[in-house]
């Protein structure tokens, strides 16, 4: 079942909690694959009902060709989820989301103006004003986010604390090509050259994470890092940083709680990850 009003969708989930069902959603901008997948398994182990969001929001993207050229495919998204048997696909318009009139806008300081926050200003802003529609929307008790978007992880957990939305997030194991690339919606996007050249991005993260741990000095093995990148045919490496792992705050040396993460462009792609350290 696919539904895009927001009174249907909110029905809907009233209903099923007035059942006593705990609600489960996965946020989702579509080009679905099985990193998605995955969050749906996690939400179908852990609630009795499933609400699967499909919207492209146009207030995280800062760049409108990015936008554009974000993959589309309803259709195909609905036929890669109905063997997991969601119990709906809510797919609203931009207009039913951000109706005229719309003029509020959630921000959450500190973390979300690290990292991402630099490089795409009012990225962030945006992820936090959906996150906090689609909630209201679904009546979610529980949303399920994957652990490669970190930053995103730790802003919408922030988010969800601070304004006390009753929400459990849940954050979900990233899942990797053979070459141990993250899978990724930009994926798609990428040359043969650019996919071949992709693949080390995981590997150099490895050895800089381990270079770490071995008590290398943090500034010497980012910089053999990103020197590295570049000497794999990466574009441009906007971050790689050694920050701790719920604040984002940049560390200079090793923890524990700390965690590695970056930014590289390759084949006019823009790619990020990030490992535990």
């Amino acid at each position: 079942m696919i539904v895009r009003d927001v009174a249907g969708m909110q029905a809907l989930s009233a209903g099923w909690r007035k059942a006593g069902a705990v609600v489960g959603v996965v946020p989702t901008m579509g080009a679905l694959h099985e990193g998605h997948l995955s969050l749906v398994r996690a939400a179908k182990r852990d609630c009795g009902r499933v609400v699967v969001t499909i919207f492209v929001n146009p207030k995280q993207f800062n760049n409108p060709d990015d936008l554009k050229k974000y993959p589309r495919n309803e259709a195909a998204d609905a036929a890669f989820l109905a063997p997991l048997g969601v119990d709906v696909i809510y797919a609203p318009s931009p207009e039913e989301v951000y109706p005229e009139g719309f003029v509020t806008n959630v921000r959450v300081t500190g973390l979300a103006e690290r990292l991402e926050g630099l490089h795409r200003p009012g990225h962030f802003d945006g992820v936090a004003t959906v996150v906090t529609k689609l909630f209201g929307m679904t009546g979610a008790d529980r949303a399920y986010f994957g652990e490669k978007d970190w930053q995103q992880l730790q802003v919408v957990r922030r988010l969800a604390a601070d304004l006390n939305l009753g929400v459990t997030v849940v954050g979900c194991p990233t899942i990797r090509e053979a070459d141990g690339l993250a899978r990724s919606s930009r994926n798609v996007r990428l040359s043969a050259e650019a996919r071949e050249v992709a693949g080390a991005l995981p590997r150099v993260m490895s050895a800089v994470a381990a270079a770490i741990r071995a008590k290398f000095p943090v500034a010497d093995a980012l910089r053999v890092g990103r020197d590295d990148l570049m000497g794999a045919g990466f574009e441009k490496v906007e971050y790689l940083d050694l920050c701790d792992a719920e604040t984002l705050v940049w560390v200079d040396k090793y923890t524990r709680a700390s965690r590695l993460l970056c930014a590289a462009w390759v084949g006019g792609v823009r790619l990020i990850d990030n490992i535990a350290v």
